[in-house]
C-alpha cells in the first residue's frame, strides 16, 4: 500500500504546494522540539502522506491529533476550503523493535521519493529529514 501511496500522481496531492509542505514539516518538528511529543527520527513528506519515524513521549493519538489538526487547518487556510477534511481519519502506526528494523524503517522513510522516481537520491528531495541531515 505505501508503494502505491509513493507513486500516486492524482487524487488530492496537496502536500506537493511548497507552502503546504512547510506547513507539515514546521509542524513536525514543533511537535518534537517545542511541545515534546515525541523524539524524531526521520519524516518525509510525499505529494499525498506523510511518514514519520518517532519515539513518542505521549499517547500516540494524541500527537497525531495535533499534528493533524494544526496542519489541516492551515492548508486549509493556504487552500481556501472550509468545512472539508485534508487528512484521511486512519494513520499506520508500527512499533520498532529493534535496531536493524529501526534503520530498515528509516530507510524506507527516507527512500520514499526515491522509489516513486522522484528524485535519484534522498537527500535531493527538500521534505525530508534526509535533505535536511545533508544541510546541516
Amino acid at each position: 500500500m505505501d508503494r502505491f501511496l509513493d507513486e500516486v500522481r492524482s487524487g488530492p496531492t496537496w502536500l506537493r504546494q511548497e507552502d503546504i509542505a512547510r506547513v507539515v514539516v514546521d509542524s513536525i518538528h514543533c511537535g518534537a522540539q517545542a511541545l515534546e511529543h515525541y523524539q524524531l527520527h526521520a519524516y518525509v513528506v510525499m505529494a499525498n502522506h506523510v511518514h514519520t519515524l518517532v519515539s513518542p513521549q505521549v499517547d500516540p493519538s494524541k500527537l497525531m491529533q495535533s499534528i493533524k489538526g494544526f496542519t489541516a487547518r492551515e492548508a486549509n487556510k493556504i487552500l481556501r476550503r472550509t468545512g472539508e477534511p485534508f487528512w484521511q481519519r486512519e494513520s499506520y502506526d508500527h512499533w520498532v523493535r529493534d535496531e536493524q528494523e529501526f534503520g530498515r524503517i528509516r530507510a524506507y522513510v527516507e527512500n520514499s521519493p526515491v522509489r516513486a522516481g522522484l528524485v535519484a537520491r534522498a537527500e535531493d528531495y527538500p521534505w525530508s529529514s534526509a535533505a535536511e541531515r545533508l544541510n546541516t
